[in-house]
């Protein structure tokens, strides 16, 4: 006997519930901004299962069924290529904001601008890059699948190529792969393979299971280490391929099946954060730009 605790698995699924406040759900699926969203929901204009929504309310978009003025979320009634859902790969170029509109009004182009489709369709970016990062962009209008994607429950692994100022150390690089204290709670530990190596810079492969806001350009900072460039070539089984920046594609078949079979394993049976001791607080961690 080791003594080691066994937890049971209906205990990992708690701490890993997919639950979330409408308004955040309704605000990635298109709906507007988490305010106007909460001005429907107190309109009565919400229902989850039949039910009528209030604030405060949560749900959780792959089991519960939300309608917004009669109609499901994300769009499910609309024309598509796949029982009404709409599934693109984007290879966002640097200075691209991953937002569906220009809040500022600054006139900047955002990844719906370079996305022809029609602007019935409520397509809205999975996993945000920030301004100045490039790389794979998934659009959709499943908010079932796009909420699972962008969920640490299910660890989806993110891939990057970085290319950080100076030549890093190993020394470095071994505390980045451990865990970095940021915001208070250390990440989880990452694969970091070292591609290059020169005077002036280095080129790194980053996984990433967790999705801190610009997660990869504050740990290099804070290293000494400044990001010059960041491509995001993976999201899960869907790759960037050979799409130029600016380019885009609708996803096969096939790679929408890979994406939901990667959404339906058991999480239980992989710790998205293995051996971490932060789990319960990055279940609840923000999803967006790295």
């Amino acid at each position: 006997m080791t003594g080691r605790t066994v937890v049971p698995a209906s205990v990992i699924e708690r701490e890993f519930l997919v639950e979330e406040r409408l308004q955040k759900i309704m605000a990635r699926a298109s709906y507007g901004s988490r305010r106007s969203c909460e001005t429907i929901i107190s309109e009565g204009r919400v229902t989850v299962n039949g039910r009528v929504a209030k604030l405060g309310d949560k749900a959780d978009p792959a089991t519960d069924h939300i309608e917004v003025d009669g109609q499901s979320l994300g769009g499910q009634t609309q024309a598509g290529p796949d029982n009404g859902f709409i599934y693109i790969a984007l290879n966002k170029p640097r200075g691209v904001i991953s937002s569906l509109e220009d809040e500022l009004e600054a006139g900047r182009t955002t990844v719906r601008d370079l996305v022809d489709v029609d602007s019935s369709h409520h397509i809205y970016p999975v996993g945000r890059l920030d301004k100045p990062s490039e790389g794979l962009v998934l659009m959709t209008n499943d908010g079932a699948l796009a909420h699972r994607l962008t969920h640490p429950r299910y660890g989806h692994e993110k891939v990057y190529d970085v290319t950080v100022e100076g030549n890093i150390s190993d020394r470095v690089l071994d505390q980045w792969r451990r865990g970095v204290i940021l915001d208070g709670r250390i990440t989880a530990p990452a694969p970091i393979e070292l591609i290059e190596r020169g005077a002036d810079s280095s080129r790194l492969r980053i996984i990433l299971r967790e999705g801190r806001k610009r997660q990869i350009r504050r740990i290099a900072a804070g290293l000494g280490h400044p990001v010059r460039q960041l491509i995001r070539e993976r999201i899960g089984p869907l790759t960037l391929g050979d799409l130029q920046p600016g380019q885009w594609r609708s996803l096969t078949s096939g790679e929408v099946a890979e994406l939901k079979q990667s959404v339906t394993d058991d999480p239980a049976s992989r710790d998205p954060l293995p051996n971490h001791p932060n789990r319960k607080k990055d279940s609840r961690a923000a999803r967006s730009s790295t």
